[in-house]
């Protein structure tokens, strides 16, 4: 189902992209824009994982010095199917962790020393197996051409502002200047909004596939629990905004209209349906 909706809310981001790139810049202008996301979001996509990994300090591990974090992730990637991820720690306080990497073979999974102390064994796997999940659905790649979407309906709505809104084309007609002043301000909000659908729903997936991998979906929704309540007492404070969407919870804090920007489900929601399948209602 949360595939099912990944594509259609994918679908609403292109019909969007489409509609704004007529509208504000024509062919011209929506061909541009786009190759320039594109390549912008190419060489994130690309060195994703060592991008995000600096920037949080990560430092990579072996058996030898974590053994029960490599434990966790080498036997959970072989239940998977997946090549052994590398693994990382944060120095950090805040539990938290996330997965990156363009591809299964070129992947890795980082946890912070926060985390590690506050979880049992059990609720470890059940974070594991949810990072796992990410990099067996490929959701780096999936944000990625989001994001290039989105990137792109937001530099056609700049380029619209800076030659003064509206098309320019071949085409005789002129353009309406007051459709041209709304896609202006509504389509970069619009194409957000979309964008953190986009995320929460592989959320829920890599929750599903998670709980499938592990075998303990109640485990997972003790950790969720626990990560949750950790974060409000210690918050990451290097989190940035461009990288939030990676955590298995939500490092940043908002509430009323932001949660329609969250990209993460809540926590109540979440953790209702991993007992659901726990119960084998789902």
């Amino acid at each position: 189902m949360n595939g099912f909706k990944t594509v259609v809310l994918m679908t609403a981001m292109m019909v969007l992209f489409i509609l704004v790139g007529n509208i504000i810049g024509g062919q011209n202008g929506m061909m541009i824009a786009f190759l320039f996301s594109l390549a912008m979001n190419f060489g994130s996509y690309w060195f994703s994982d060592k991008i995000v990994l600096k920037m949080y300090g990560a430092q990579q591990v072996t058996r030898e010095e974590a053994p029960q974090l490599y434990d966790s992730v080498e036997k959970l990637a072989m239940k998977a199917e997946l090549p052994m991820p590398k693994v990382y720690v944060m120095n950090n306080p805040a539990p938290n962790a996330f997965a990156t990497g363009r591809n299964p073979n070129n992947s890795a999974v980082a946890v912070t020393t926060g985390i590690l102390k506050l979880l049992n064994r059990e609720e470890l796997d059940g974070v594991i197996a949810h990072e796992l999940s990410h990099i067996r659905n490929r959701d780096i790649l999936v944000g990625t051409i989001a994001a290039t979407l989105v990137g792109t309906i937001t530099y056609l709505a700049h380029f619209a502002m800076f030659f003064g809104g509206g098309r320019s084309d071949d085409r005789e007609e002129g353009s309406n200047p007051i459709v041209a002043i709304l896609m202006l301000i509504l389509a970069p909000i619009a194409a957000m909004l979309i964008q953190m659908a986009i995320s929460r729903s592989r959320e829920y997936m890599a929750d599903d596939s998670g709980a499938e991998i592990s075998g303990k979906p109640l485990s997972l929704a003790s950790a969720l629990n626990k990560l949750q309540h950790g974060n409000e007492v210690v918050p990451m404070r290097n989190a940035g905004q461009a990288s939030a969407h990676m955590f298995i919870v939500n490092p940043l804090h908002g509430g009323g209209m932001m949660k329609l920007f969250s990209t993460h489900p809540p926590i109540e929601e979440r953790i209702a349906r991993l007992q659901e399948i726990a119960a084998g209602r789902r």
